[in-house]
């Protein structure tokens, strides 16, 4: 059905990672890619100052190892690595990579969800390929 898919990750949800990439590899094409992209969330100014200064390289290296650790499995499966709002930059990742479906995680909506709206909805609402939500 599909032959290039992102598979947006949490690193730290792994239930609601390998239900996205049992969907994933069942809607691929024989051959197709198949990309988990985490994406670091970028630390406010105002929080900096509390961080240590190699906290985002640590996080990097370990969000890497898992994301290595979960392609292992996937036949032509690829890891990437991004960096912003986890909504906006999953769309245009997308875009960029000629992504042609996106199978995502939705999670239990908070107030704060149906207030600001989740990562999945964004996705859904401005991503330019198919997009398949899993629970």
């Amino acid at each position: 059905m599909y032959a290039n898919i992102l598979v947006p990750v949490v690193v730290d949800e792994e239930a609601k990672t390998q239900t996205a990439i049992e969907a994933a590899t069942a809607m691929a094409d024989p051959g197709a890619r198949i990309t988990l992209l985490h994406v670091i969330e970028t630390i406010p100014v105002y929080v900096s100052d509390y961080v240590p200064a190699d906290y985002m390289i640590t996080a990097r290296e370990s969000v890497a190892k898992r994301l290595e650790d979960l392609t292992a499995d996937i036949p032509n499966g690829h890891a990437a690595i991004a960096d912003g709002r986890a909504g906006p930059r999953i769309t245009r990742w997308a875009e960029e990579n000629g992504i042609d479906c996106i199978v995502i995680a939705s999670h239990q909506p908070a107030l704060s969800d149906i207030l600001l709206g989740s990562v999945a909805g964004h996705v859904v609402r401005h991503a330019k390929s198919a997009v398949h939500v899993v629970r």
